[in-house]
């Protein structure tokens, strides 16, 4: 099924959860539209964020019951159609194949048709590269509608890579008005608490970097990038940083400090929804929404963000904080605290990116055979990083040139100049920069590879 009408669907039963009319919503599609039955069903379970495998004759029933009890260990990307007339090219690869990083894609020898094997580790690029659609990642809006509408504490920690997405004159004070007319509590960057893991990951070279033959490779940020390192370059992970990205550090702190409250990321990321599920992270983000699914949300309840007054904030997310949203921002801004924290190491950072898959690959292999004298290793899995997300509204190269102009105008450089992180820290015990380097009282940034 074609994209577009994808998005209509998840529009049609927005706007009749809203009405009170979501049963007779899921009538009229499954009535009116001249679809096979089982791949319409497909494409309303993965809309609303639940299994296909729900009971088909019995649709609207066990959909509404899933929804109520969302299986949280259930796989993101779904076939929803049948794959019969992808082209291969000369290799005999389709899209979705030469799309893969893990090799997840496998074709049945006596079908011809192609499915998701048990190597998919949900990072949705398969997605992106699906022409047919029948591809696609659940939506997991409809599993907390009901919290919106019920006035529950749910804080909405955004992407920086949102910057210029919905229009290049929508500020980000005018997205937290759009978000609090969905129904959420507040809107904050995850920027902020990226400048957390600046000091973090800062620290962390003082540790692992003594002398210019020592090596890190940042665990910040892509959950694409560690799925490589953790699958397939399992020999370099004891040099990786044992730090959680900016968005789990967003529920975490925020959980520490709103006992209760419910956090959901907002990104261009299709992965991110896989990363909340691991072992490891459960709990710490509630649900994943993606830049598309956020426009179809503000599409379907007429909410234009470009026509809202703006609900005013404090300045408190660094310039350093808000270039995580593209390629090199880790670095630069890891490489601007070294510089603060370490004078003495500042000599030492020789950093290098990677972005795309073919790039990370590149790296990596470079790193494995000892090729690379960088000694801090960035990595992106998509083209200009997370600007360049499956999900994203504009092209990688304009959201960098934004997001670049939104950093510049960034009132710190750096997030320890900021009294608000000062504070924050402070609610979570961290009282200086030297309480970085205690595992006990930072063990809220991290988590074991």
């Amino acid at each position: 099924m074609e994209k577009s009408l994808q998005k209509k669907i998840f529009e049609i039963l927005i706007k009749g959860y809203y009405d009170n009319k979501f049963e007779a919503a899921v009538n009229i599609i499954l009535s009116t539209w001249s679809y096979p039955k089982e791949e319409l069903k497909n494409t309303i379970a993965a809309v609303c964020g639940v299994s296909s495998s729900i009971d088909h004759d019995n649709f609207i029933a066990s959909l509404k019951e899933a929804i109520a009890h969302q299986e949280r260990n259930s796989k993101i990307v779904v076939k929803t159609g049948v794959c019969d007339d992808c082209e291969a090219d000369q290799a005999g690869l389709r899209n979705c194949e030469k799309s893969c990083p893990f090799n997840a894609i496998s074709i049945d020898p006596k079908t011809g048709l192609s499915y998701i094997n048990s190597d998919c580790t949900d990072c949705g690029l398969c997605v992106d590269s699906c022409d047919s659609g029948n591809i696609m990642d659940k939506i997991e809006f409809m599993p907390f509608a009901k919290l919106l509408r019920d006035n529950s504490v749910v804080i909405a920690t955004v992407a920086p890579a949102i910057c210029g997405q919905f229009g290049e004159d929508v500020s980000l004070d005018m997205l937290r008005t759009a978000f609090k007319k969905i129904g959420f509590a507040d809107m904050i960057e995850v920027a902020f608490f990226a400048d957390m893991l600046t000091i973090k990951e800062a620290t962390e070279f003082n540790h692992f970097v003594s002398d210019k033959d020592d090596l890190m490779i940042t665990s910040c940020c892509c959950p694409v990038w560690i799925a490589m390192l953790k699958k397939v370059y399992k020999d370099l992970i004891k040099y990786v940083s044992p730090s959680v990205s900016p968005m789990i550090a967003s529920g975490r702190v925020l959980k520490r400090i709103y006992p209760g409250c419910k956090v959901v990321f907002v990104g261009p990321c299709i992965a991110k929804k896989a990363e909340i599920k691991e072992d490891d992270l459960i709990g710490d983000i509630d649900y994943v929404l993606t830049f598309e699914e956020l426009k179809s949300i503000f599409d379907a309840l007429n909410i234009d963000p470009s026509k809202l007054e703006p609900t005013p904030t404090t300045e408190y997310a660094s310039k350093g904080g808000r270039s995580y949203g593209r390629t090199g921002g880790v670095s630069a801004a890891v490489n601007d605290a070294v510089e603060f924290m370490f004078p003495e190491k500042h000599h030492l950072l020789k950093t290098m990116q990677a972005h795309g898959v073919k790039e990370c690959r590149s790296v990596l292999k470079e790193v494995q055979d000892g090729k690379i004298s960088a000694n801090f290793i960035e990595g992106m899995g998509c083209i200009g990083g997370c600007v360049g997300g499956p999900k994203r509204l504009i092209p990688w190269d304009k959201g960098t040139d934004l997001l670049n102009e939104f950093c510049d105008k960034s009132k710190y450089s750096v997030p320890i100049e900021s009294e608000c992180m000062k504070n924050i820290l402070e609610k979570i015990n961290i009282n200086s920069i030297e309480d970085f380097s205690s595992k006990e009282k930072t063990a809220i940034f991290e988590r074991d590879f």
